[in-house]
C-alpha cells in the first residue's frame, strides 16, 4: 500500500511540474531544440512509471537486504556529488567517474568500469555536444 501512496504523491507532484516545465521559456535560442523539451520528457517518463506502479498487481515486498541499503545510499551520495561537481570537473570526466563508481557498485572490476567509465562520458559528451549542439560545461581542467 505504501508504494501506491507514494506513487499517488508522485503523480501529483509530476503534474505540478508538467505545468511549470510548460512554462519555461527562453530570451534567445541557444539550443536547436530550447530548453523546455528534456524537462517535459523527464517529467513525463516519471509520471508514467508513477502510473504504471499503482497500476501493477499488488504482492508481497520485503526490505531489503543491509548490502542493498548501503549500495542505494552510496548511489545517492554519487549522483549529488555529480550534480555538486558538474561544472568543476566537466561532463567528460564527471560522467567517467560516476559510471565507473556505479559499475563497480554493480560488480563490475576496476578496470572494466574504468573503461566503461571513459567510453560513456567521450561517447555522451560527443553525442551532446556535437550531435545535438547541447552545450556542456568541460570542466576547469580543460578550459
Amino acid at each position: 500500500m505504501s508504494d501506491r501512496i507514494f506513487a499517488g504523491i508522485w503523480i501529483v507532484l509530476c503534474i505540478g511540474g508538467l505545468f511549470v516545465g510548460w512554462q519555461i521559456q527562453s530570451e534567445y535560442s541557444y539550443e536547436p531544440v530550447g530548453p523546455r523539451p528534456f524537462p517535459m520528457a523527464i517529467l513525463g517518463l516519471m509520471l508514467m512509471c508513477a502510473v504504471l506502479l499503482i497500476l501493477r498487481h499488488p504482492d508481497v515486498v520485503e526490505w531489503p537486504h543491509r548490502r542493498t541499503l548501503q549500495r542505494l545510499v552510496i548511489m545517492v551520495i554519487s549522483l549529488a556529488l555529480y550534480a555538486w561537481t558538474f561544472e568543476w570537473l566537466g561532463f567528460p570526466l564527471a560522467t567517467t567517474l560516476l559510471t565507473a563508481c556505479f559499475g563497480m557498485l554493480f560488480g563490475a572490476t576496476i578496470p572494466a568500469a574504468l573503461i566503461s567509465g571513459v567510453v560513456m562520458g567521450g561517447v555522451l559528451f560527443y553525442s551532446f555536444d556535437r550531435l545535438l549542439d547541447v552545450t556542456l560545461p568541460l570542466g576547469v581542467w580543460l578550459n
